[in-house]
């Protein structure tokens, strides 16, 4: 339970500084190059997290949502490269669209598996609302695409629901008994 808790702690406070990176790089004008540097590290970020996640937790051959998002996330990196490179922002914005909606399934797949352990409210719920997200950025792709700083709420988002996750495992009541004696 504690390194769930500390890996909620570690995703939130990732997500949170891309958000400012990417804030960042928007209002000093850098090239789009940084900018979709910073996209390609969202999903292989997730990636990561998704191995090391799953790594704490008997592997990945004993998580299939976990291992599964880990390939989407990893197929989305090569897919989001060549979409950048060909269409810009509106076909970045649609692979990151399709990869926001699979990963909040998968998210969400996993939050359901995980209920007991607590926090996981939270995990269903940022799922849900990536599906949602990658619906809406997947149409917008069609339209006029926004620019990567568009797409830092979604980041902060997510990153605030690992820390509401977080949070609620740090600060959770202990079952009433416990070791045979009533806990505090």
């Amino acid at each position: 339970m504690n390194s769930l808790r500390q890996f909620y702690y570690m995703r939130a406070v990732v997500a949170f500084a891309w958000v400012a990176l990417v804030v960042l790089v928007s209002n000093l004008g850098a090239p789009s190059v940084v900018g979709y540097a910073l996209l390609l590290l969202y999903p292989a970020w997730d990636a990561l997290a998704n191995l090391i996640d799953a790594g704490r937790n008997g592997g990945l051959s004993k998580n299939p949502g976990q291992r599964l998002n880990l390939v989407v996330s990893l197929v989305t990196v090569v897919a989001l490269a060549i979409a950048l490179a060909s269409k810009g922002n509106a076909g970045g914005l649609l692979v990151f669209g399709v990869w926001a909606l699979l990963s909040g399934a998968l998210q969400l797949f996993v939050g359901i598996q995980r209920r007991k352990l607590g926090g996981q409210v939270f995990m269903m719920i940022s799922g849900g609302q990536s599906v949602l997200a990658g619906v809406f950025m997947a149409m917008q792709a069609f339209g006029d695409a926004p620019t990567i700083d568009k797409l830092a709420p979604y980041a902060a988002f997510g990153g605030f629901y690992f820390l509401l996750a977080a949070l609620r495992l740090t600060f959770r009541r202990e079952p009433a008994l416990k070791a045979g004696r009533l806990a505090r």
